[in-house]
């Protein structure tokens, strides 16, 4: 579908009983519809909302303005656990990546893919801190993950399985621990509730009072979160 020149992808799910618009990470425009919804109705809602979609669009665009375009430099800043590191370029060092003294040291014979060093240190990391987190933050929860994977997950920060697995994005770890934890109550509560419905974000904010905060902090700082 497309509104002017915005190109909308549709997608209809059992889980949902209205109709909502995201603005992606990429800036892409997505569209969650009830299953049941036809194609003439989406359309409807969609142009009913287009001002609502063109401000989420300027509004994106005003957040990407902060975009960092890293390069595998001396010096270059690094996002890990909301904390830049700058970059160091070394050689015969045991591994390809490390982070000691304060700095990421990538040995030289690895930059001809120092793009998947990096995923992968930040994937190795992300599995460690959120089984970690994830021992104290399921305490507080009656429903407990079946599973805990760190992948590529598109503009999704985390999702859930039907069978009750936790999928998380490797980009969560350049996160605060606060704003990682967050993230993972996110996604425990939806075992709960496999929905945005108003019970989902009451059961948050029970579990989570403050989590506006960190969800904000990823609406400003999310485009900051790449390689």
């Amino acid at each position: 579908m497309k509104l002017e020149d915005i190109n909308i992808t549709i997608e209809k799910t059992i889980r949902r009983k209205t109709l909502s618009i995201f603005v992606e990470r990429n800036g892409s425009v997505r569209v969650l519809a009830p299953v049941t919804s036809s194609d003439e109705k989406i359309e409807e809602a969609v142009k009913s909302r287009e001002y609502q979609i063109f401000s989420k669009l300027a509004k994106w665009k005003e957040l990407n303005q902060g975009k960092v375009n890293r390069k595998f430099v001396n010096g270059q800043s690094f996002l890990y656990l909301g904390r830049n590191y700058r970059l160091k370029i070394t050689k015969n060092q045991p591994v390809p990546l490390k982070l000691s003294g304060g700095f990421f040291h990538l040995d030289k014979n690895y930059l001809g893919k120092a793009e998947k060093v990096f995923k992968d240190f930040y994937k190795e990391k992300a599995k460690q801190k959120i089984k970690e987190r994830l021992i104290i933050i399921q305490e507080k929860f009656q429903h407990k993950p079946t599973s805990i994977k760190v992948l590529e997950l598109g503009n999704r920060w985390a999702s859930w399985t039907p069978k009750n697995g936790l999928n998380f994005h490797w980009k969560s770890i350049m996160a605060p621990v606060s704003v990682l934890d967050y993230i993972i109550t996110h996604e425990m509560v939806h075992l709960k509730y496999p929905n945005h419905s108003t019970k989902f974000w009451n059961e948050l904010d029970k579990k989570m009072p403050d989590y506006r905060e960190y969800e904000n902090w990823l609406k400003l700082n999310g485009v900051k979160m790449s390689l």
